[in-house]
């Protein structure tokens, strides 16, 4: 929530992410952030996923058995995503499958699908200090800090706060740095 005013825009929360409404949003953006779960597949990193709402649901109830609200890795493969960055603030979204052409999962599509830079987590992170550090992020972007810079600045902020590197160390970023 914190972040939606940095970026002056309205977020998609709880029942209005669902990814109906997120596909349907993705090709447009300039900047998205995902402040969900991350689900990690390392046998098939392609399975890898990012948890929206299910399009058949209502104030959290199911209503139908539709859409499951998981985007995976394949899915976005199949995407023309025009966002200069993505940020997934969730647990192990930098993780997948290990092979001989690298890591096959989120961050990998992403790129793959047309984002220059993406945010990633490599561990499981907590949510007051992923919070703190992604509205320093934001912060430091809008001063016009290339996104290494911004994110690296963000980390020794978050870093006097919060001292545990497992709390603000397991970002990083892929991809282009300006």
């Amino acid at each position: 929530m914190a972040i939606a005013p940095l970026l002056k825009t309205q977020p998609l929360i709880g029942d209005q992410a669902t990814k109906a409404v997120v596909l349907q949003r993705l090709p447009s953006a300039r900047i998205v952030h995902f402040a969900t779960h991350g689900i990690l597949d390392d046998v098939q990193g392609l399975n890898s996923s990012i948890a929206l709402a299910p399009n058949g649901s209502v104030q959290g109830k199911k209503v139908n058995q539709g859409d499951n609200g998981l985007l995976t890795a394949s899915e976005i493969l199949d995407l023309k995503l025009n966002a200069e960055l993505v940020v997934l603030s969730a647990c192990d979204t930098g993780r997948g499958r290990i092979t001989g052409d690298g890591v096959i999962g989120l961050s990998r599509s992403l790129i793959s699908a047309g984002t220059p830079s993406v945010v990633v987590s490599l561990w499981a992170i907590s949510d007051d200090s992923t919070a703190f550090l992604m509205s320093q992020f934001y912060q430091n972007l809008q001063q016009n800090l290339d996104k290494a810079t911004a994110l690296r600045k963000a980390m020794l902020v978050t870093k006097q706060k919060y001292g545990n590197p497992s709390q603000w160390a397991a970002f990083t970023l892929i991809g282009e740095a300006e």
